[in-house]
């Protein structure tokens, strides 16, 4: 993996990786600001800022955004999590120029005009609408909000009705100004475009921009609690989570406890929970368990959904197969296969270019380096079954488990 970086002197940085045999160009501008940085009063701020940024910048309305890369094929699009907020598009190289000009705008120089903040409110309260009705997405927020309660991380990244319907202009100046630092911007490229023009398009523009330091620090993570909760929806059948804090981003372990989650309840088929409770008992349609690192804790959570009557059998056999996990160290050949299988995911996931530049972005804010696929490898092969056992037991704790469950009223 080659790829460049260049520190500007205002703190940005510009990430690139030349990809020849593609048409298209991923760029995208990535900042260190999501909606843990948000006061209480401010709760969902940081996602209404990603949705206004595409509404109004000092040269540009609402439809000359939207229309300046549509008309010509490419995508533009933004996404907003706990920690990060991404502007980012996709195009073919010859209009990459185009493209990396109008990420600039508007990151960098959205007005937020007050009829257009009325205008998306709307949608915005539309949006947290759709979510409640929809128990597979409100049930991981709510999982969230018990394992991080009294906490930033706990709460909805889309706010809630009480402060979303309050934003106001100054309100977002407010917000960028006091949590903006230039030090903590990427701009990241991938595709069929050199160094050299990438530098020539997008470094002028960014050396307009001053340097700016931001006081502001992340409140920690510390406490945590189990906690069970069961709520009564008007649901036909009935959704449970279970999960806990886990390994933070710089945790020398946390690409272990990737492949202990890939084993457990990853994305493919043969996961020891789409066995047990789909393939072997025919109880769900779908189980997952997810691992997320945050910059200071993580999240390890399991989400399935079942028949009322079959959800305390369900629940029982997801308990069983964290305790063997617990109890039984894996064989040779299981953790030979399970290496490979988590191996060959990340392999196929580095084809997918648009995501591999917004990887490079995430890398370099969090680590301060791209780590490469070979290291990252070369950790899961040289991992021990004694190893996994041994997380396993640290983070699988049906003890230290919270559980939420959505039963029919």
């Amino acid at each position: 993996m080659t790829y460049n970086i260049k520190e500007l002197a205002n703190g940005i940085r510009i990430v690139h990786q030349e990809v020849t045999h593609t048409r298209l160009v991923h760029c995208g501008f990535i900042l260190n600001i999501g909606s843990r940085d948000e006061s209480v009063e401010q709760e969902g701020l940081a996602h209404f800022w990603e949705h206004m940024a595409f509404k109004g910048t000092h040269k540009r309305k609402a439809f000359h955004i939207l229309n300046r890369l549509d008309s010509v094929g490419g995508e533009l699009n933004a996404y907003t999590t706990k920690e990060k907020i991404c502007f980012y598009s996709s195009t073919l190289k010859n209009h990459f120029n185009k493209a990396a000009e109008l990420l600039f705008d508007i990151t960098f120089h959205s007005i937020f005009p007050p009829k257009q903040i009325e205008k998306e409110r709307q949608v915005i309260l539309e949006e947290m609408s759709m979510y409640r009705d929809s128990p597979d997405d409100s049930i991981q927020d709510e999982l969230d909000e018990m394992i991080y309660a009294n906490h930033a991380l706990g709460r909805n990244i889309l706010g809630n009705t009480m402060t979303v319907s309050q934003f106001q202009q100054q309100d977002f100046f407010d917000f960028i100004s006091s949590r903006l630092d230039t030090h903590k911007i990427v701009f990241s490229v991938v595709g069929n475009i050199s160094y050299q023009k990438v530098l020539k398009q997008i470094q002028p523009l960014l050396e307009e921009i001053t340097e700016k330091r931001s006081l502001y620090i992340r409140s920690k993570f510390h406490q945590y609690e189990p906690t069970h909760k069961t709520i009564y929806k008007d649901i036909s059948q009935a959704h449970c989570a279970l999960g806990k804090p886990a390994y933070h981003l710089h945790h020398p372990k946390r690409y272990q406890l990737y492949l202990l989650n890939n084993i457990l309840g990853g994305p493919s088929m043969n996961s020891r929970l789409n066995m047990a409770l789909r393939e072997k008992h025919g109880l769900v349609y779908s189980v997952e368990s997810s691992f997320q690192t945050f910059s200071d804790t993580g999240f390890l959570g399991i989400f399935y959904g079942t028949e009322e009557s079959t959800a305390p059998k369900a629940r029982k056999l997801v308990l069983r197969e964290l305790k063997s996990l617990r109890d039984k160290k894996l064989g040779t050949l299981q953790l030979h296969m399970a290496k490979e299988q988590a191996i060959g995911q990340m392999a196929m996931a580095e084809e997918n270019y648009a995501a591999l530049m917004l990887v490079f972005g995430k890398n370099l804010l969090d680590k301060g380096k791209i780590e490469s696929l070979d290291s990252i490898f070369a950790t899961i092969r040289n991992t021990t079954a004694e190893t996994l056992q041994d997380i396993a037991n640290e983070v699988l704790d049906e003890e230290q488990l919270s559980f939420l469950t959505y039963l029919p009223q």
